[in-house]
């Protein structure tokens, strides 16, 4: 029996069994409301954190220099308190046999699978009703202008974020637990909530925000490209869905989107499905010009193909979950 428990806790103390376990954690419950009704979610906190930095040295009197200095100031300040608190909670779950299932607990409430699936379904489900349901479903999902969408931009945003955020949401920050822990985990949720607030091209972010949104795009580069070649394998599994084809947009269309990150998922997601992804579109009335992912691929997105690509997101992760869980056992 000794030898039992000794086995269980040796695995359960592998960063790919934690790993795992957060991913199968998050898949099961999500985020329960219930819960963050009463205890604030780690990412409000950081955000909230995020916000009285921004208030205080974000001025329009500043120069753009004092702006970028003050805003690197604060994502260095931010980040520096994340990390902190991952180390010591991490210290403190050491502290008992069985802390493992605190920090895969907290864990899990930063990592977003279940919720991004959800959003997404809700998507599918709002515009198949009606087109002004889907758009106000989908704006709270993406940023562009959800006037200006038509059912097949709406379905294409959709399936854009779902492709975009599985990295952000879930690969990146396992990526990152895997590498330093829970106080890894933290570091990341930081840099991505910085961006996601302040990391913007517009008057007020430009510059307080240039470091987040530059230092985003380097924790999240090789996550990026992990997740789409996770959607190619999965997309040898999907019958509706092809391997080939997702593969082949990796290497044909990924580098020429506008973002360094943001094409790998969306090119292997537009040539698994066989549509057209990204292309131009709408932000606070401004058109932003970027290439065609697949462009050869049908531009008429539809809801059935939001359900396809929620069927191919969900294989994703468990290829995901079950590669983890190879290297936890090896």
């Amino acid at each position: 029996m000794q030898n039992i428990v000794s086995q269980f806790l040796d695995v359960s103390l592998d960063p790919f069994a934690i790993a795992a376990l957060v991913l199968l954690i998050d898949g099961l419950i999500g985020d329960p409301r219930w819960f963050y009704k009463r205890v604030p979610h780690p990412v409000a906190m950081i955000g909230t954190l995020i916000s009285r930095f921004e208030s205080t040295f974000n001025q329009p009197s500043y120069s753009d220099v004092s702006r970028f200095i003050l805003g690197a100031f604060t994502s260095m300040s931010v980040i520096a308190a994340a990390t902190i608190a991952g180390i010591i909670l991490s210290l403190i779950g050491d502290q008992f046999p069985g802390g493992f299932l605190v920090v895969a607990l907290i864990s899990s409430s930063l990592v977003a699978c279940r919720g991004l699936y959800d959003a997404v379904r809700l998507v599918q489900k709002e515009l198949a009703s009606s087109l002004e349901s889907g758009r106000a479903a989908v704006s709270q999902i993406v940023g562009r202008d959800p006037e200006s969408l038509d059912e097949a931009g709406v379905a294409r945003a959709a399936t854009e974020s779902l492709a975009e955020n599985f990295s952000d949401g879930t690969v990146a920050p396992i990526f990152w637990f895997l590498l330093f822990g829970l106080p890894g985990l933290l570091f990341y949720k930081a840099i991505n909530t910085l961006d996601s607030m302040i990391g913007h091209h517009s008057d007020r972010y430009e510059y307080f925000g240039k470091f987040a949104a530059r230092l985003d795009d380097v924790v999240n580069f090789i996550p990026a490209r992990i997740t789409g070649l996770l959607i190619v394998a999965a997309a040898f599994v999907v019958p509706s869905t092809s391997g080939v084809r997702a593969f082949k947009g990796l290497l044909c269309d990924a580098r020429h989107h506008k973002s360094v990150n943001a094409g790998w998922q969306e090119a292997a997601m537009a040539g698994a499905l066989d549509v057209s992804l990204a292309g131009p579109r709408f932000y606070k009335g401004a058109l932003v010009e970027d290439v065609w992912m697949n462009e050869g691929g049908r531009r008429d997105v539809r809801p059935s193909d939001i359900r396809r690509a929620l069927i191919l997101y969900a294989v994703t992760a468990i290829v995901l979950f079950l590669l983890l869980s190879l290297l936890a056992f090896t």
